[in-house]
């Protein structure tokens, strides 16, 4: 089996997909929060930064949100250009500021100009391209036809989250889509969606025994010891969340500006990552309280040191 760390934007980007490489089981891809071509088709600095490689550990895919080919190209030949093997587009971001401008998910409600669009992608470029999709913009059966366009192109192989985008992450996943999108795609499938323990995995891979990789995004950011779970037991290892916590903090410290703006950050980590302490209500409050560095890092060492990690 294969893992993968889904694209989380707002956490996702090197220094925490560099943290988790170093201390816990390394993953078989990292794929960056999307990649957003402007109007001159250049990278902003923080997306420049996320996808240098000098800044990447492991094998990274950068993701691309675009709707035009052309900017997919361009933007593709320039990563190549990094050292890049292999992008992925992005048609599976439910977020309402993406689906109205015919991105992401919402590029699923124009079939039609979806397939131009690859057809143009795949003639013009000479590198792995992989898909991360939903099954369409309002119902399920959207992915029929949306399967046979994709079963036209040689892709890497298509990551399946099986919702809609107006579920964005409620409901629960369709298996039965996913049931016939492994049994009809012609282009190796990844699964994605709601994977949060062992159980869930276990789950998954008995009603799928074909599944070969899994992309995982909330479960990782809410339990980080979580795919070494998938083999068996593991005990939990206070010691190891402590350095990984510190090696991001330590980092973000290096290169953000200001304490307000490390402590907003470290904060969006910790909304996930506090339910691995479940006795912590008090230092929950405690962290999100915090206006001040020192006041943050007196609160973290409390919670490592008198709250015991229980991982179900």
């Amino acid at each position: 089996m294969k893992f993968y760390f889904a694209p989380m934007e707002g956490i996702g980007r090197y220094i925490y997909r560099n943290a988790y490489h170093a201390h816990f089981r390394p993953l078989d891809k990292y794929f960056t929060p999307f990649l957003s071509p402007s109007q001159n088709r250049t990278l902003k600095t923080r997306e420049m930064q996320d996808v240098l490689p000098g800044h990447n550990e492991g094998y990274v895919v950068p993701q691309i949100l675009t709707n035009q080919a052309e900017d997919f190209i361009d933007m593709a030949k320039r990563l190549e250009q990094l050292g890049y093997q292999e992008v992925n587009l992005n048609l599976g971001c439910p977020s309402p500021t993406v689906v109205t401008k015919g991105k992401g998910s919402g590029f699923l409600a124009s079939p039609d100009r979806l397939d131009r669009f690859l057809e143009a992608v795949f003639s013009g470029l000479d590198m792995k391209i992989s898909i991360k999709t939903r099954l369409g913009k309002e119902r399920p059966d959207e992915f029929v036809h949306l399967l046979e366009i994709y079963n036209r192109y040689p892709m890497e192989e298509l990551i399946v989250h099986p919702r809609v985008q107006i579920d964005f992450y409620k409901n629960k996943p369709d298996y039965a889509m996913f049931k016939y999108a492994l049994k009809e795609s012609r282009n190796p499938l990844c699964y994605n969606g709601d994977i949060f323990s062992a159980a869930d995995y276990q789950l998954l891979t008995g009603r799928f025994p074909a599944v070969e990789a899994v992309m995982m995004g909330r479960g990782i950011l809410c339990n980080p010891m979580l795919p070494a779970r998938f083999g068996g037991p593991v005990q939990p290892d206070k010691g190891r969340l402590r350095n990984f916590h510190d090696d991001i903090y330590e980092h973000y410290l290096e290169i953000m500006p200001g304490g307000h703006t490390v402590l907003f950050k470290m904060k969006e980590i910790w909304f996930h990552m506090i339910g691995l302490f479940p006795e912590a209500s008090r230092y929950r409050k405690g962290i999100k309280k915090a206006q001040k560095l020192k006041d943050y890092e007196q609160i973290i060492d409390q919670l490592f040191d008198e709250c015991d990690l229980i991982i179900e």
